[in-house]
């Protein structure tokens, strides 16, 4: 049976809500040590934007306690301001996730409770520690998405409309300079580019698409681009147009 009149100093009340609590708990209780105490860096840890980060600001915390279940889930308890006898719990963010992890998530708020354990346990068993999982959750994922390794960019080869001819700079990868010269693209060295002749524009089109096919094989996107138009010589020159074609030959 529980004990009807039960310690409600705060070390001895957190001892006992830890016993109470679903899971393996302990409790460390930290006395007023006057300068030489670490209450601050576990008020920095409050996760809660309510009734206790209002209490922290507006009063000194002269002695406290954290009750931590085996997954690293730790809850801070502290004396209720004011009169009268109570408690507030508030749960404490994890440690070990980037701040950029936390931002879009609810602060899942403590909680006032009595100088009770028995009834502060179902309080925090179905009211806290349930937002506390939610949130958790939240924080968890984002900071898995964080360290996920961003995908690169994929690479392209540029065709540019060089009058009737079509050119591309050289390529630095010898497999994409073999995708083009297998679909007969000429190397030009005095410009330093893969020249595709317009003498037949069927076969240039042909020849443009099986390239393309080719580098997409290699995970390479061909831009089809006319070059930019020159202002005539009487008027005022203005910004070049975006590219007027982007063709990507993925997927086929």
């Amino acid at each position: 049976m529980h004990d009807p009149t039960p310690d409600t100093s705060l070390g001895s009340f957190a001892a006992v809500l830890a016993g109470e609590l679903p899971g393996a708990w302990t409790s460390t209780y930290h006395p007023d040590r006057g300068a030489n105490n670490d209450h601050s860096a576990l008020t920095d840890a409050v996760w809660d934007m309510n009734e206790v980060a209002d209490a922290l600001a507006k009063h000194t915390v002269d002695h406290c306690a954290v009750l931590q279940r085996h997954d690293g889930t730790r809850l801070f308890v502290a004396d209720r301001p004011g009169h009268g006898e109570g408690y507030l719990i508030a749960p404490m963010a994890p440690s070990d996730a980037p701040a950029e992890a936390f931002r879009g998530v609810r602060e899942p708020d403590g909680i006032a409770v009595d100088a009770d354990p028995f009834s502060a346990a179902e309080d925090i068993t179905f009211g806290l520690l349930p937002r506390y999982d939610v949130a958790v959750h939240q924080v968890r994922s984002n900071a898995a998405r964080l360290a996920a390794p961003q995908p690169a960019e994929p690479e392209h080869v540029v065709m540019t409309w060089a009058g009737e001819a079509i050119v591309v700079d050289k390529p630095v990868r010898a497999d994409v300079t073999k995708a083009l010269t297998e679909n007969g693209f000429v190397f030009a060295p005095d410009r330093n580019v893969f020249v595709l002749s317009g003498d037949d524009t069927a076969h240039q089109a042909a020849s443009v698409r099986a390239a393309g096919e080719r580098l997409s094989e290699l995970g390479i996107d061909t831009v089809l681009r006319h070059p930019p138009t020159r202002p005539a010589l009487d008027t005022t020159s203005v910004a070049p147009p975006s590219p007027s074609v982007v063709s990507t030959h993925r997927g086929r």
